[in-house]
């Protein structure tokens, strides 16, 4: 029996990618709902140039509607990036 390594494993699954723009004042909601939605792989936070300023990988531990405790300081660094960046686009990945 061959059974294949999670890698391969995590290449078969369909992944979705959705980017938004988004002000400061909304990020953090945005990033709370989005954790909360349960289906999200990866967010990526990036500054008006398209660099990449933070990226939160979830993993199946983070069960949607439960912010675990160790999200919170996740949380906290994008509420400092967004105090200092004014326009930032948001791109989600989700599971198909």
């Amino acid at each position: 029996n061959i059974v294949p390594t999670e890698s391969e494993a995590k290449a078969e699954e369909k992944v979705s990618v959705e980017e938004f723009a988004i002000s400061r004042n909304d990020l953090v909601a945005k990033i709370k709902e989005l954790v909360h939605e349960g289906n999200i792989r990866r967010i990526i936070i990036k500054n008006e140039e398209g660099r990449i300023l933070i990226e939160i990988p979830l993993t199946v531990g983070v069960v949607g509607g439960v912010l675990s405790a160790a999200l919170f300081p996740v949380i906290a660094a994008v509420g400092v990036i967004g105090a200092m960046v004014a326009h930032l686009t948001v791109v989600i990945e989700k599971r198909a």
